[in-house]
């Protein structure tokens, strides 16, 4: 049984208040620390002190990461299904041949 819960999160300073399902709370966590990391990178890097600049290029990397992610999940998955077409099909000849 899932049961939702409130937890509070500082992302760039600023606190949140979320509700997230028990079991996602770590991954919520880990993901602010994430987002807080890539803020403070670019923030050091780029010398940026527009907090919208930040936010844009940490949103902007993090969805390219996911989409790339996504992208050779994709291709995986085809080849797989290719592979997996091929092995039926020689089974299917063997069985007929038995």
């Amino acid at each position: 049984m899932q049961t939702k819960q409130n937890i509070k999160v500082i992302i760039a300073g600023r606190p949140y208040h979320l509700t997230v399902e028990r079991e996602e709370e770590e991954l919520v966590r880990k993901a602010v620390e994430m987002v807080n990391k890539t803020i403070k990178e670019y923030a050091e890097s780029f010398n940026y002190k527009d907090q919208q600049d930040l936010f844009a290029m940490t949103a902007l990397q993090h969805v390219a990461n996911s989409m790339r992610l996504e992208n050779e999940k994709s291709f995986k998955d085809e080849k797989m299904e290719k592979k997996l077409s091929q092995i039926d099909q020689m089974l299917s000849k063997h069985l007929d041949q038995g």
